[in-house]
C-alpha cells in the first residue's frame, strides 16, 4: 500500500493504488498508520469530508491535511476511508475515526504537516502513484 522513503530531516513515503480512489484512501491510511498503530482502532465514528484542489497533487495535499488535522485538531485516529466521488478537482469521502485515549491507543511519530515539497501524483497506465513529504 506504501513505503517510507528516504528524505532529510523530513519524512517520504510512496503510496500506490489500482485507481484514484485507492491510492488516495491509501495515503490516508498511511498517515494515519504513522501517526497511531491502527490496528487498535475500530472506526466507531464517522463524518464526510469534502476537498477540492486546482489539480490532483494539490488535492492530495489538502486531501492529508484534513486527515491531519482530525489528530492535531481534534485527537482523532483514522481507521477507515470511502472515497464517495473523485475527480481531479474535487473529491468527497466518508472518514471512520476513533476519539484517541492515551490508555488504550499507542502512538508512532509526530507529523507536523503535509508539504508541497516533491509531491506527485502519477497515473502510470498500470496503477497511480503519489510521494509525499511530510514535516515532521
Amino acid at each position: 500500500m506504501y513505503e517510507i522513503i528516504d528524505h532529510t530531516a523530513d519524512l517520504g513515503i510512496r503510496v500506490f493504488g489500482d485507481n484514484a480512489a485507492d491510492l488516495f484512501k491509501n495515503a490516508a491510511l498511511a498517515l494515519s498508520n504513522l501517526l497511531a498503530d491502527t490496528r487498535l482502532l475500530r472506526g466507531s465514528r464517522s463524518i464526510v469530508i469534502q476537498v477540492s484542489g486546482d489539480d490532483w497533487p494539490d488535492l492530495m495535499v489538502n486531501w492529508l491535511r484534513e486527515i491531519l488535522y482530525l489528530w492535531n485538531g481534534e485527537e482523532e485516529l483514522v481507521q477507515r476511508v470511502e472515497i464517495e466521488s473523485i475527480r481531479e478537482k474535487r473529491m468527497v469521502s466518508r472518514v471512520f475515526f476513533d476519539p484517541y485515549s492515551p490508555q488504550k491507543h499507542i502512538l508512532n511519530r509526530e507529523i507536523k504537516a503535509v508539504t508541497y515539497h516533491q509531491i506527485q501524483v502519477i497515473d502510470t497506465g498500470s496503477r497511480w502513484e503519489a510521494t509525499i513529504i511530510f514535516d515532521v
